[in-house]
């Protein structure tokens, strides 16, 4: 039974949502079972759990994209209509999804308004509109610029955006999904501080987040679900993170803690390397970097500032339009990412779904995507489809790869076993460089551990890794030296532990100011 809450949210406060046992099965999977919860005007509700524990489809039940096999959901005491996304918005509830969803090409005040207003109108009233939307950026301390076009704004500006858009609708309970996965830790101190405005004022907000930090920087109450059931729901003042951690995995979780070792040989050398975008500024711009085996390499920045690019020039999807690149002590002169593959490179791509695996394929056919022309799996040009078998077995095994078999639908696998998949893929055969680009986006707490450690086990083995993370907790519990990627540049190599989170922020939102006094410092 899950534990009971004593949230710091007053008990006699309203309570606006109310789920009872609500149950959802996709054929065999028991995807909720029985999950009821409540939720008080004013009150921040942490949502933890696994890939695969039943948040989305619980959200999604919330939504009405999906209808439940059993259970009700009551919005502020009234039966909430299931199957219908309408009905959930007319009853006061709004979200913000992870991957916002805004058109670049019109303002902020079209982005806000649209959809509110009834087709047969013959006229938009745009200048009440505005009104409305300045006075709810006043109240809650949104800045925003109504006629800019979204597209010209900030990462942290266009979840401003996303958030207004929803209290124009008049939400008075906010689902916020993985909210902080884009922005700088400034930016996330702001979010933290709108939260605070809006429970003040009496909105309700379930917080859906893996990062432990956040989820005691901003809630009143935790949830944990495992394997689609509620397992614990805490006032998020009475537990810590090592608890959670095991309600969520059901077990116990113990971070992998970084060796001390000596950089080796280089694997990877930039010099002035640019990247053309062909729309002015470029992509990359006079970059310096060199990976070395035994060393971890981490390169923070906030999303679009040149980490794909990056991520491309090294995987060999791209080649450098000026400066020198070289991979063990061999010029890198062309785009060419079988090659790359044959010279020691492996990739963790940072979108798993479209760049990593094939859905539709098998997870044998997906473990030798990249090898399938070697001589291990192939004879005179005929597959050796045994052997390609046999050797995914072994894999499956070493990588601890929960799925039916060989044979099994790549697709039907959860976001962490995809994950391991590409890690048995990608180590299988002792790369001397790793690019791991966004390893563990989107994964919890255990298969964040579990990554972690494969990858400091290469590290160990001699390999260089350049990891490219959005995630800070991530770069500093892994990386021997940090870089901040911003428009393109890259700063110089900062050692692990002369740099501090707000410093890195203020690096990552472009402030390189502060560059001399960190250097100085280092």
């Amino acid at each position: 039974m899950p534990t009971p809450a004593t949230s710091a949210v007053p008990e006699k406060a309203e309570i606006v949502l109310r789920l009872d046992g609500i149950t959802k099965r996709f054929g065999p999977l028991l995807a909720n079972d029985g999950i009821s919860l409540t939720l008080r005007a004013g009150e921040v509700l942490a949502l933890l759990g696994e890939n695969g524990a039943g948040k989305t489809t619980l959200m999604n039940i919330l939504f009405g994209h999906y209808v439940a096999d059993s259970g009700t959901i009551e919005a502020f005491g009234r039966p909430l209509p299931p199957g219908s996304p309408k009905a959930a918005l007319r009853a006061g509830i709004g979200m913000v999804h992870q991957h916002f969803t805004l058109a670049d090409n019109l303002s902020v005040l079209d982005n806000v308004a649209v959809g509110t207003e009834r087709l047969w109108r013959p006229w938009s009233d745009r200048a009440a509109a505005k009104r409305k939307l300045l006075a709810l950026a006043q109240r809650f301390g949104l800045g925003v610029r109504p006629d800019a076009l979204v597209g010209d704004l900030s990462v942290g500006e266009r979840q401003r955006v996303e958030i207004l858009k929803a209290l124009y609708r008049d939400a008075r309970i906010l689902i916020l999904d993985e909210p902080t996965a884009v922005l700088t830790p400034q930016e996330s101190a702001g979010l933290f501080d709108t939260l605070r405005k809006l429970t003040a004022d009496g909105l309700a907000v379930v917080f859906i987040s893996h990062k432990m930090n956040e989820v005691f920087a901003a809630s009143d109450t935790v949830a944990v679900l495992r394997a689609g059931k509620l397992v614990a729901t805490h006032a998020t003042a009475s537990t810590d993170q090592h608890r959670l951690a095991e309600l969520m995995v059901g077990r116990e979780v113990k971070p992998p803690a970084p060796a001390a070792l000596e950089p080796g040989a280089p694997v990877l050398e930039l010099a002035g390397v640019t990247v053309a975008s062909g729309h002015g500024r470029p992509l990359l711009d006079a970059l310096d970097l060199t990976v070395r085996r035994h060393q971890v390499i981490g390169i923070a920045g906030v999303s679009g500032n040149g980490q794909t690019a990056l991520a491309e020039l090294v995987s060999g999807l791209i080649h450098a339009d000026g400066g020198h690149a070289a991979l063990k002590g061999e010029r890198i002169d062309r785009a060419d990412p079988a090659g790359m593959v044959r010279r020691g490179v492996a990739r963790i791509p940072e979108d798993r779904h479209s760049a990593g695996l094939v859905g539709a394929m098998a997870v044998w056919e997906n473990l030798i995507a990249e090898r399938y022309r070697d001589r291990d799996f192939s004879r005179f040009g005929v597959l050796r489809r045994g052997a390609a078998r046999a050797y995914a077995r072994e894999v499956i095994s070493a990588f601890d790869v929960r799925c039916p078999g060989p044979d099994a639908r790549t697709q039907l696998l959860s976001g962490g076993n995809m994950q391991k998949l590409i890690l048995g893929r990608t180590l299988a055969h002792g790369p001397d460089l790793i690019l791991a680009s966004q390893p563990t986006r989107g994964l919890d707490v255990g298969a964040v551990s579990y990554v972690h450690g494969r990858l400091l086990e290469a590290r160990a083995r001699g390999a260089g890794v350049l990891l490219i993370s959005e995630d800070l907790d991530e770069i500093l519990a892994l990386a021997d030296s940090i870089a901040v990627i911003h428009h393109g540049r890259l700063t110089p190599l900062l050692p692990h532990g002369r740099v501090s989170v707000g410093q890195l922020g203020l690096l990552m939102a472009g402030h390189w100011d502060i560059l001399p006094e960190i250097v100085d410092a280092a």
